[in-house]
């Protein structure tokens, strides 16, 4: 009825609607700011070639009268209190006649009168009073007792008391729902009648909405920058995305694939007002992809769209990549080739080990059979001034390398060779024996009168590293029989302290490897041996992905081996490659047994403010894994729970309300003391959190620990360009120069919530949770008792005793996904 019927066989004469006016891009303008400058374009306008809205009288051909009104963008439409402006305007409304010879009129210079906040109410009852003389309400809704004294009017109607009466209220119950930022033309045509006045109408038509310019919920969607077009296909990563005006509770972020059947998968970004900035950037985190098992990138596409209108933005690409599982990279680590005691058959040197170092071992073994004396159970620190003069490269070939091959030179005149100490260390006598090389040529073979010390510079002239080789041999030696007698893999440890900082492939050494293939008394020996030998600071070493030996047993929750590493002093301040220290790692663990006891070390205290890259705390790490164990670990530790992350200075009652997490919020203000009204760099609570995301059970929870529901934060509830121009129009009380913050109160998107915010007390939902195992039958009727508010008081109890006595009836195991307990105390995620 209310539409262009063009497309319909009509016999007659009808109106059509040959030229849409535009959209988009035209400002309603105040009364104070004078006559608009330019008409209302057509839809198909351009800089170069003018159009302008444009109806067409079908299957005619004479004079006629076209009546233009202002109507809302309802299903039902009412008349606008907004008024046409121009010339043929009057009154609001627009009237132009068609001449005999013509078929169709243009309008070429409409504008739009916004109609100021405060007379609304009176400017709709004049109008609709004017429309009902005329006989210009048809195809409009202006009260059920109006509507129906439709018809020809060839003389203006009077109108009685009673029916005065019904457009006012009509008028008033209309300005409180009437939506001032959009309009739309309806065209309604007269043809001439028998007396030669225009009473004969036909068929109104409507046209598309026309939006204000100037209005948040009127301006084109366009997304102009985003800090990441890619992403896991877990979802939850930031995105921070510059657009033009969006209206902060009117805008959604719209994720969706497509192909030649149609929409195949869409979802939305997760934010809430509080994270739209000023109308123009939007911080969202990306939903989970449809195939979590996705085993190549895809493209889909991000568009923003309006909530009132369904109106998006032109679509951009976005990759989502598959997930890592193996981030550390340890279980990539561990599937490699583990070592075999038979890859080692026929030749088991000290200095061989997997890097091939060694192969004459038996020979060494041999030498100092006499050698080390009263040395044997003086424990491995005999070996704390090994590689003081060693120059061992901390790569794999090094030292290894030339001990190989000085061990497979052939022995020769052992015995004469040796100086004039040989009776008194045995182990340096029997090392030369080792590695004397063959008498280069045309050096000789040494006279019986030659001095030993002369033949011994001669020996070494052939042999640099001979003195080198010969101590290490000795040690090796001195080694092996101490472990034979002790049983301590540690004193056929000690020895390879020069090869302790030897890396791998990934940059690991073999601390790291015992730590990820779980050795842990490989770790705890190597830890010890480290520790009690002087030298480079091998026991923080970093791999390739700068983790330390700590991190990765945190990260494999490896109680026995941290407890370990933190016996040897290892350094519990360095961080990874994300700017994460141990504390870090192991905050973001479901389990709290590691956290514990990295939080008993001395110098972990001063840890749990420290932040990493991503500005995040532990504390706030822990409330983000919702890991509720390790809260109260931190909690108790002594954390600082007022501590901001950097990004936008939410405290973990922010995180805790932006995950909906119950259990988290509870006890935080309980456990921790938390202040309720923290704010965040732009001045938002939790409460406005809370209230944004309509989640009531947590506005009831913050209520009741004394939230204040009117407490601004620093986005203003409007912006001046959005309200009046200039002050010609405002009310006289109002103070013009103080634009308001955004409250809680504000931000309610229910009256659920908003009633709550005003004092009212929470009523709970009783859900019935049904004991598992329980057949089909028995669920039925189990479901008649009211077990589930026993449960729930009970949890609810347990978990925020306090607050319990001031939210009367607030259950937060009611729906336990949403709480983060389930009925037998394991935290959920959600």
């Amino acid at each position: 009825m209310y539409f262009c019927i063009s497309s319909f066989a009509v016999d007659g004469p009808y109106l059509r609607i040959v030229e849409q006016p535009k959209q988009r891009g035209f400002r309603f303008r105040y009364g104070c700011e004078g006559p608009s400058h330019g008409g209302l374009p057509g839809a198909t306008s351009e800089k170069n070639r003018k159009s302008y809205p444009q109806v067409k009288i079908c299957n005619y051909q004479g004079a006629a009268r076209v009546v233009v009104q202002l109507v809302t963008n309802t299903v039902k439409p009412h008349l606008h209190a907004h008024s046409l402006v121009g010339k043929q305007c009057d009154k609001g409304i627009c009237i132009a006649d068609l001449q005999p010879k013509d078929s169709s009129i243009s309008f070429p210079n409409l504008g739009i009168l916004h109609v100021t906040k405060k007379n609304v109410s009176k400017v709709l009852e004049e109008r609709m009073i004017e429309a009902y003389r005329m006989g210009y309400n048809y195809g409009i809704s202006i009260h059920p007792e109006i509507d129906v004294l439709q018809g020809e009017v060839r003389v203006p109607r009077e109108l009685t008391d009673a029916e005065r009466n019904l457009i006012s209220s009509a008028s008033i119950h209309q300005s409180k729902e009437m939506d001032l930022s959009v309009v739309r033309l309806m065209f309604t045509a007269f043809l001439p009648d028998s007396d030669g006045g225009f009473s004969r109408r036909l068929e109104p038509v409507i046209s598309d909405p026309i939006f204000d310019s100037k209005a948040p919920n009127a301006s084109n969607l366009k997304i102009v920058r985003m800090d990441r077009t890619a992403g896991c296909v877990t979802g939850g990563e930031e995105v921070y995305l510059l657009c033009d005006k969006v209206q902060k509770d009117d805008i959604q972020v719209r994720f969706y694939e497509d192909d030649e059947s149609g929409l195949t998968w869409e979802a939305y970004g997760d934010f809430s007002p509080t994270d739209v900035h000023r109308q123009f950037a939007i911080v969202f985190k990306t939903p989970k992809y449809r195939d979590q098992n996705l085993q190549k990138p895809i493209s889909v596409f991000v568009q923003l769209k309006r909530k009132s209108d369904n109106e998006t933005s032109e679509p951009k690409p976005f990759t989502y990549h598959p997930q890592i599982i193996d981030k550390e990279e340890v279980q990539r680590k561990r599937q490699k080739t583990l070592p075999n005691f038979q890859d080692y058959s026929g030749a088991g040197g000290g200095a061989g080990g997997m890097f091939r170092g060694g192969g004459g071992g038996s020979t060494a073994g041999g030498g100092p059979s006499g050698g080390g004396g009263g040395h044997y159970f003086q424990g491995f620190q005999t070996y704390n001034n090994l590689g003081s003069g060693y120059n061992f490269s901390s790569g794999m070939g090094g030292g290894g390398t030339t001990i190989k091959h000085a061990y497979q030179e052939p022995v020769e005149d052992s015995d004469e060779d040796s100086d004039s100490d040989t009776d008194d260390d045995p182990t340096a006598g029997g090392a030369v024996r080792i590695c004397a090389q063959p008498e280069p040529v045309g050096l000789g073979v040494a006279s019986e009168d030659t001095d030993p010390t002369e033949d011994l510079e001669l020996n070494t002239t052939g042999c640099v590293l001979e003195p080198h080789l010969a101590e290490l041999a000795g040690r090796q030696a001195q080694a092996l029989f101490h472990f034979a007698v002790s049983g301590d893999a540690r004193m056929l440890l000690a020895p390879q302290r020069p090869l302790m900082t030897t890396q791998d492939e990934n940059g690991d050494t073999g601390l790291h490897l015992g730590v990820i293939h779980s050795q842990t008394d490989a770790v705890r020996n190597l830890a010890q041996v480290i520790s009690a030998l002087p030298g480079e600071d091998v026991l923080n070493m970093r791999n390739d992905l700068y983790q330390t030996p700590l991190h990765l047993a945190v990260l494999t929750q490896q109680k026995e081996a941290v407890e370990a590493l933190l016996e040897a002093e290892v350094d519990v301040t360095l961080t990874d490659r994300h700017g994460n220290t141990a504390l870090h790692l192991a905050a973001q663990q479901k389990e709290d047994s590691v956290l514990r006891l990295l939080l008993k070390h001395k110098s972990v205290a001063q840890l749990t403010s420290i932040p990493n890259t991503a500005g995040l705390c532990p504390l706030h790490l822990a409330v983000q894994a919702n890991s509720l164990s390790c809260v109260r670990a931190l909690l108790d530790a002594g954390a600082d729970v007022e501590v901001q992350e950097l990004t936008c200075g939410r405290t973990a009652l922010h995180l805790a309300t932006e995950l909906g997490n119950l259990s988290l919020a509870g006890c935080l203000l309980l456990e921790g003391n938390a202040y309720v009204d923290s704010v965040t760099y732009n001045g938002s609570t939790p409460l406005h959190t809370a209230a944004g995301r309509d989640s009531t059970k947590l506005c009831a929870i913050l209520m009741a620990a004394g939230a204040d529901p009117h407490k601004e934060n620093f986005e203003p509830l409007f912006f001046k360009d959005d309200e009046l121009c200039g002050t010609c129009e405002e009310e006289e009380e109002e103070d013009e120069g103080y634009i308001p913050g955004t409250t809680p109160l504000n931000m309610a998107t229910s009256p659920e919530v908003y009633d709550i915010l005003n004092g009212e007390e929470y009523q709970p939902t009783t859900i019935v949770v049904p004991p598992q195992g329980m057949n089909s039958e028995t669920n039925i009727n189990y479901h008649s008792k009211v077990w589930g508010h026993t449960l729930t008081s009970t949890i609810f109890t347990k978990t925020c005793p306090v607050l319990c006595k001031s939210i009367q009836g607030l259950t937060l195991g009611s729906h336990q996904e949403e709480s983060g307990i389930c009925d037998s105390g394991v935290e959920t995620s959600f």
